[in-house]
């Protein structure tokens, strides 16, 4: 396998309008290359001393590495919630056709 700087980054918002807006606006700057929305989620977690419980969308980013930080700026204008969940997971492996469309659209000769 060839090696990569691939990685999927974990997000949620409340709506799946609110995803679609934030990958299309993700897109437009090629921070990523593909957001993948998984509405229905139902996510449990301590807010200002209480214990929320609210449905949410999980939105699944991928792009690379080398992208990371302009995406976490990005998150600071983009993104509906005031503490957005951003978490960076490694692609240790991919298929080699996958892994260059995810350089080539986020490439930053392009961006």
């Amino acid at each position: 396998m060839p090696q990569t700087d691939a990685i999927v980054v974990l997000t949620t918002v409340t709506t799946a309008e609110e995803g679609v807006a934030l990958i299309r606006a993700l897109l437009e700057r090629r921070l990523v290359a593909c957001g993948t929305l998984m509405p229905g989620a139902r996510s449990l977690y301590r807010w200002k001393g209480k214990i929320a419980d609210e449905q949410e969308t999980i939105v699944l980013l991928k792009t690379r590495a080398a992208r990371l930080e302009g995406l976490r700026l990005a998150f600071d204008d983009l993104h509906p919630y005031k503490v957005p969940e951003l978490l960076a997971l490694p692609v240790s492996a991919g298929t080699a056709k996958y892994l260059e469309w995810i350089d080539g659209e986020t490439s930053l000769a392009l961006a």
